[in-house]
């Protein structure tokens, strides 16, 4: 068995030597009792041979690690369905999980200066974090390598490193799939309605909802495109009454997250007109809103629950120093019909 440069015998290697999966040597570690007597004793005999030390302040003898799964806001059904990925996968892997928020009351940060979370988090005994939809500076995440903590970003708005782990959907399939749907009903005056221009995400949505008016024959009009300062339900009325107090207003509006769309469906019954009568609406999450909504929202899902599980094994795959297929992961998306989208009038 090769050692790390540093010397530090990780779970993957005992792994390999045991002959068992690095989560059976997870659980071995960590006190779990669902391992087989014989496998157990296997793997304790390779930890011992080997002289593992637990890692970033790791503790064995069935004690739970702890990581910090931090969100910038905790009061929409995105957020929520990311954190219960995340404590379910925690929960299979004898892991607790301390929510917390990205800012203080005051808008300032945790990480001014830089180290000062991080350091605090380590000396409560922390071994990672979990950042969920927040634009992260390079300082930061330096802070965090140098305080030992392992990093995985959800969905973030402008990773500065390619190198950080981080978590996605397929936006740019998404948002052609939305574009595509619209267009396969008879719309061509399709708005699109969507959140910080900076974002990543929502920049690659945008370019797939592009990228399937061209592939349809359909010109780009940038006066049909508008963009706010966050995802939000008030910012999508505000930019749906603007479309559609235009002189030749959409007759269709893709919302770049679901709350967005909902506010477009505000906007137009603000303006008496009916959805999906007079005006199509899709938006992209899936969250409980868009099935609860009146009409239920068509969308373009993407696997927000999965994304947490998926969030937090390669959270654990770094902090016992085993590799990466890759350090970015897209799960797909999928469109969902319900009842905001329909045939373009006369079409029918």
């Amino acid at each position: 068995m090769t050692e790390t440069p540093s010397g530090q015998v990780t779970l993957a290697m005992v792994a390999e030597v045991a002959g068992v999966s690095l989560a059976t040597v997870s659980k071995v570690v960590n006190g779990r009792d669902d391992v087989a007597r014989a496998t157990r004793t296997r793997v304790e005999g390779v930890l011992q041979e080997y002289g593992y030390v637990p890692q970033r302040g790791r503790r064995l003898a069935g004690v739970a690690r702890v990581i910090d799964a931090v969100f910038d806001c905790l009061d929409s059904p995105y957020e929520l369905e990311v954190l219960r990925g995340v404590t379910e996968a925690a929960g299979e892997s004898a892991v607790d999980v301390v929510v917390g928020r990205t800012h203080d009351s005051d808008r300032r940060g945790p990480l001014a200066p830089e180290d000062q979370w991080a350091q605090r988090l380590k000396s409560n005994g922390r071994v990672g974090l979990i950042v969920v939809t927040t634009e992260l500076s390079l300082a930061q995440i330096e802070a965090f390598e140098r305080a030992g903590l392992s990093l995985v970003v959800i969905d973030p708005l402008n990773p500065p490193r390619v190198e950080v782990a981080s978590v996605g959907a397929t936006n740019w399939a998404g948002g052609v799939a939305a574009a595509e749907h619209l267009l396969g009903l008879g719309h061509r005056r399709i708005g699109f309605v969507g959140g910080p221009p900076q974002s990543a995400p929502g920049m690659a949505r945008l370019h797939g909802y592009r990228a399937a008016l061209e592939r349809a024959g359909v010109a780009y009009d940038p006066g049909l495109v508008l963009h706010a300062g966050v995802f939000g339900h008030a910012e999508g009325v505000e930019m749906g009454g603007r479309l559609l107090g235009e002189q030749d207003p959409p007759t269709a509006i893709f919302g770049a997250s679901d709350v967005t769309a909902l506010g477009v469906v505000e906007a137009a019954r603000r303006r008496g007109l009916r959805v999906p009568d007079d005006l199509s609406v899709i938006g992209f999450d899936d969250t409980v809103m868009a099935r609860l909504s009146t009409p239920a929202l068509t969308v373009i899902r993407q696997p927000l629950h999965d994304m947490g599980r998926v969030a937090l094994r390669t959270l654990l795959k770094l902090i016992d120093g085993a590799p990466l297929d890759s350090h970015h992961v897209e799960l797909a998306t999928n469109l969902v019909v319900r009842d905001s989208t329909g045939p373009l009038e006369g079409t029918r």
